[in-house]
């Protein structure tokens, strides 16, 4: 069986000149980057503002489990399903983390025979973006501790810095530092530490902006730490917002790429869903949508995360309504919520798919009961699933009123996509949502994560920690009540336990600290225990990664 790299190897890419003339774009607007890749000039979406938008889909997913759900895959069979139908239609995803690709979950352009290309590129440095967001956060760090060192005109508490640097790689060793040791003139002693790239604010911010002003103003509203009359201080009040527009301009271009099946691809922006809101760039959605009929795009990790915050976050900031969402499950991912081992999904059981099953049917239920929006559940087929367990599945979904389909897209591609591919386009022409958030602005931040905890997690209360209700008040009366809030949990249950799996109820959610992401716009809430520096595995994937002599690189999958 041929391994992902090797299926992505075996397709000879087009040209990208001729892929932006399949999407519609003239190319003046295309900028080049070899043959494969490119970046699109802004002033694309400018310029084609009087088109009409196309049909946005949201490809979302049941609560991860190890045995995989294929929601990527899945994202971009469907786009290659719907060409195949005679449908215009463009993908927009995520850029890959090199933390993850050299860390336990691999790369993240897809699987088997439904993949974006060139897949070593966009799984590695790609066009340089992360490497441009961790340069703009980082001189906003030097920046910041160069202000104090020089005398510290804005009277900076380094006591109450928020702000950290970063890097794009799975290092522990980098989440607790102390630095400006070694005397004087190497800096102001301080405890310190490293997010990953893609839980930098800024990796938000360039995701959420509309335009270089747009980014800029965003940029300068960051809030870096407190002075010592516990005032905010910001990266407008450094004056480092011009400079990390500077770094960040190119950044802020959508990446165009292509899938296996030459489908147009806009692939940009990257942050996590359980510490960030999860999804790609505004941009590249609302560029996919304007160059064609239907806009395939996805959210990170299941539902109550990438969805939540797509819907509530993104949506609600790019005034987005989706026409139809896929829910993407799989057999052996809902035996394993019904307590099986990852050793045992290879037979059939339907005693612990009856147990699993409530994961996916409270996700089905969120999207269309809470935001009330059309929706079709994806089942990734894999070769042990049985007849009677797949019947058992859409005879539960049927009782929701949402059909199953069954997708093969990892084996065959676009072609196991066409029957997933009709049913969206069904969904998108015949029903019609009535898209609603799961809570209000005006409503005060404890209501809000409240709201959240009952109607998407399906649990019944919410414990604010003392730290965490002197974090609230602070923003509150600084006026940052009214924003959207970003939930930072486990991905691994709707509740903050990754121990609790399925569909757990009456539990409570913990909420140890809350911070606002002022350039982004939304407050985060940090429950258990999240870590915004992930660690290597005892065997990390980089240990399989390998380059020949003539540059061809193997391993990555």
């Amino acid at each position: 069986m041929m391994t992902d790299i090797e299926i992505a190897q075996s397709v000879t890419p087009k040209y990208i000149l001729d892929i932006a003339k399949e999407a519609g774009v003239d190319e003046k607007y295309v900028e080049l980057y070899g043959r494969t890749k490119a970046k699109l000039d802004l002033s694309l979406l400018t310029d084609a503002e009087d088109k009409p938008d196309g049909k946005l889909v949201l490809v979302t997913a049941i609560t991860p489990t190890p045995a995989g759900e294929g929601k990527t895959t899945t994202t971009i069979g469907l786009a290659d399903g719907m060409k195949r139908i005679g449908k215009r239609v463009a993908v927009a995803l995520r850029e890959p983390s090199l933390g993850p690709v050299f860390g336990v979950k691999g790369g993240a352009a897809g699987g088997g025979w439904a993949q974006v290309i060139p897949m070593e590129d966009i799984n590695l440095h790609f066009t340089g973006d992360f490497h441009a967001i961790g340069a703009a956060n980082n001189l906003l760090a030097a920046m910041l501790d160069n202000h104090i060192y020089q005398g510290n005109a804005l009277n900076i508490d380094p006591r109450r810095i928020t702000w950290k640097r970063c890097v794009d790689m799975n290092d522990r060793q980098l989440r607790f530092v102390t630095d400006g040791l070694g005397g004087r003139v190497n800096g102001v002693p301080r405890e310190d530490g490293y997010d990953i790239t893609v839980a930098s604010e800024i990796m938000a911010v360039l995701c959420l902006s509309s335009s270089i002003t747009d980014l800029k103003a965003r940029l300068s509203r960051i809030i870096v730490g407190y002075t010592y009359d516990e005032k905010p201080v910001t990266a407008g009040d450094l004056k480092a917002e011009g400079a990390m527009t500077a770094l960040l301009k190119d950044a802020l271009k959508p990446n165009l790429v292509q899938t296996l099946e030459g489908t147009p691809a806009f692939v940009h922006g990257g942050p996590f869903a359980n510490i960030a809101h999860g999804c790609n760039s505004v941009i590249a959605t609302k560029t996919a949508m304007k160059m064609a009929d239907y806009a395939i795009t996805e959210a990170g990790f299941g539902a109550d995360l990438g969805a939540e915050k797509f819907l509530d976050i993104k949506c609600r900031m790019a005034d987005l309504t989706p026409s139809a969402v896929v829910i993407v499950a799989t057999v052996r991912a809902l035996k394993m919520h019904g307590g099986l081992a990852k050793t045992e999904l290879g037979a059939e059981n339907l005693e612990a798919l009856e147990r699993g099953i409530p994961n996916l049917l409270r996700h089905v239920s969120n999207i269309k009961n809470v935001y009330k929006l059309p929706s079709v559940v994806a089942v990734n087929r894999f070769p042990t699933d049985t007849d009677a367990e797949i019947s058992f599945i859409i005879e539960k979904c049927r009782e929701l009123g949402v059909n199953v389909v069954l997708s093969t897209v990892w084996a065959e591609g676009g072609k196991g996509g066409e029957e997933l591919a009709r049913e969206v386009v069904r969904l998108c022409e015949e029903e019609k949502g009535d898209f609603t958030f799961s809570y209000e602005l005006d409503a005060s931040l404890e209501d809000k994560i409240l709201a959240v905890t009952k109607k998407i997690y399906g649990g019944d209360s919410v414990t604010v920690l003392p730290a965490a209700k002197k974090q609230i008040a602070a923003l509150t009366a600084l006026g940052f009540d009214k924003l959207p809030i970003c939930v930072a949990k486990t991905q691994y249950s709707f509740s903050d336990d990754p121990t609790k799996l399925g569909a757990p109820s009456g539990f409570g959610i913990t909420v140890k600290n809350v911070k606002v992401s002022a350039g982004a716009g939304f407050v985060v809430v940090l429950t258990g225990d999240i870590m915004t520096m992930p660690g290597l595995p005892k065997v990390p994937a980089a240990e399989r990664i390998d380059v020949d002599e003539n540059g061809k690189i193997t391993g990555l999958f």
